[in-house]
């Protein structure tokens, strides 16, 4: 169960809304995976979060300057970006055209996530991961971080994680509610979730009902606060994966 793109300001179908395509050339890729364009214009790939790790930061700068020099068709999605860029759907190459992010994350050399953006405009990325997850590759080498894993999340502290695990516990507030992860006393994740984004949860079927003992897989930037903590930025930021057989224990 993958959830919905939700609601946001400005509307989450007017930041995925693509322009007319146009063509383009590759001319080099800059950091953290910026396509600059022989046109002189830059774009960065929609729907994609760049790896944070040295070795595979590499790795995905090079597998895209594979395609230096190849023609792009190229579909812009939303406003640009505070540095002028705008993102984009990248298909390269003529006699066989590849998806450049779809490349990326089926290689296991970036995670399928909206990132600053209000949506994840390509939610068919998602299932690209489950390849490279299954075989660890890139990464996920290491699988993705266990909730109940303390040391490891706090060690993530400041970056963006994937983590999976069981909910435990669901304490709704006023403000916010609390899923928990791990058990009192033991320290593991807790996610955070602000009133708004847990009245759009329950809009697509996730509940304190629905989500208490599920096996579940967050992503996004781990604070420390009494303990690891991810504050969910969105619907698009938590799964429902009970069942996939990567993971079967």
């Amino acid at each position: 169960m993958t959830p919905q793109s939700a609601s946001a300001a400005p509307r989450a179908d007017e930041s995925c809304r693509p322009s007319p395509a146009r063509e383009d050339r590759l001319a080099d890729v800059g950091t953290r995976g910026e396509l600059i364009l022989a046109s002189g214009r830059r774009a960065v790939l929609s729907g994609l979060r760049w790896p944070d790790e040295p070795a595979l930061d590499a790795n995905a700068r090079a597998w895209l300057v594979a395609f230096r020099g190849a023609p792009l068709i190229l579909t812009e999605r939303g406003p640009e970006d505070r540095w002028g860029r705008r993102r984009a759907d990248g298909i390269a190459g003529e006699a066989e055209p590849v998806d450049l992010a779809g490349g990326l994350v089926a290689a296991g050399l970036a995670y399928a996530d909206a990132g600053e953006a209000e949506a994840l405009c390509r939610p068919a990325l998602r299932a690209l991961e489950e390849a490279p997850r299954s075989a660890g590759l890139g990464l996920w080498a290491g699988g993705p971080l266990a909730a109940t894993d303390g040391a490891a999340l706090t060690a993530r502290a400041g970056r963006f994680a994937v983590v999976e695990g069981r909910v435990l516990h669901v304490g709704e507030r006023s403000a916010r509610t609390y899923l928990d992860f791990a058990r009192r006393g033991e320290q593991g994740l807790t996610e955070t979730v602000q009133k708004r984004t847990w009245r759009t949860l329950s809009e697509h079927g996730l509940s304190a009902a629905t989500l208490k003992g599920r096996l579940v897989r967050i992503r996004g930037m781990v604070e420390i606060g009494r303990g690891p903590l991810i504050d969910l930025a969105g619907v698009e930021g938590i799964e429902v994966v009970e069942g996939e057989r990567a993971l079967r224990r």
